[in-house]
């Protein structure tokens, strides 16, 4: 199979029609097989009922749908999981991603070879102050913290190969930092492509100013877990030790400073007069505390993680 278009969905009933007849469009006049598959995170309108009835028009359409709203990452990791297709293309469904720059992914895919291709928004329609300037600020924090060089980390539209895909795990709000996940696992050939930016055509979107804070908290965390995420020890262990040596040459000091009052006769102070005597039990505290998180993490690595990430509901077509 060529192709396999996944479409994560939230409350997209008025845009799905037009985006499956577009998409179709597309993979009959390039004759591609393919499948399609929908992934309904949660919805409360007449999305789940639209992609039944592609499905039983068309087999290649496939429908996922959660039991509730778990987020974009976890749709995509449900579609991932799913996915036969050598290329797997990720869109949104609500048309301001164009299924026309497919074919083009594709190419760059089985052509130029790489291992996945993002979507590059270079003219938006978005207000510029609720997204423009959040967007590039928050584009070149993590070009500078991840070292991939893209300029649109958040666009949905996006090609992978079939095995980038199968060894990666998007959890989380992870999905902006696919690109990230994917060197982090020894895919290096990234490459990005211009693609047509739509204005909405229907309903609102389901993001709001707060996704860009997420978004640099969740930047600080895949760079913590890409450096230190295997060997949490290096780190808080590192940490705790110098804080705890720090403290304890304090104490020392401390002590012997007065050892030495005492025994030359010198006026001397009780050691809890003393506010450096404060400063090092505190230091040597926080360092026993570093180091015994680094080794909590250590243990909770190699404890595996059984809690499901979201809950299916209904499929068709699996």
């Amino acid at each position: 199979m060529n192709l396999s278009i996944l479409i994560p969905l939230l409350n997209e009933e008025e845009s799905l029609k037009e985006l499956y007849s577009w998409i179709i469009k597309v993979m009959q006049s390039n004759n591609y097989s393919y499948e399609i598959i929908f992934v309904d995170d949660g919805s409360t309108d007449d999305s789940w009922n639209i992609i039944e009835s592609f499905s039983n028009e068309n087999p290649n359409v496939k429908g996922i749908r959660f039991m509730k709203n778990f987020g974009k990452s976890q749709a995509l990791h449900a579609g991932f999981a799913k996915a036969q297709g050598d290329v797997i293309i990720t869109m949104d469904a609500d048309l301001q991603d164009s299924p026309d720059e497919i074919p083009g992914l594709y190419e760059m895919i089985t052509k130029e070879k790489f291992d996945l291709v993002s979507g590059w928004k270079k003219k938006r329609y978005d207000s510029v102050v609720a997204k423009n300037l959040p967007s590039k600020l928050f584009n070149w924090a993590a070009r500078k913290t991840s070292g991939v060089e893209l300029n649109d980390f958040n666009c949905g539209l996006k090609a992978y190969k079939n095995t980038v895909v199968k060894n990666i795990e998007v959890s989380g709000e992870m999905h902006r930092y696919i690109p990230v996940l994917a060197k982090n696992a020894g895919f290096n050939k990234i490459g990005e492509k211009v693609v047509i930016h739509q204005a909405r055509k229907y309903g609102e979107t389901k993001f709001g100013m707060e996704r860009f804070i997420n978004g640099f908290l969740d930047l600080i965390t895949i760079w913590f877990l890409s450096r230190f995420g295997k060997r949490p020890m290096h780190l808080f262990g590192a940490m705790g030790s110098v804080m705890f040596i720090i403290g304890f040459l304090l104490a020392g000091y401390v002590g012997i400073s007065k050892l030495y009052h005492m025994y030359n006769g010198m006026k001397y102070s009780l050691i809890t007069s003393n506010p450096w005597f404060f400063i090092a039990l505190t230091t040597m505290i926080l360092g026993t505390q570093l180091f015994l998180a680094g080794f909590l993490g250590e243990i909770i690595l190699r404890t595996k993680n059984n809690e499901a990430r979201y809950k299916v509901a209904r499929e068709v077509n699996f």
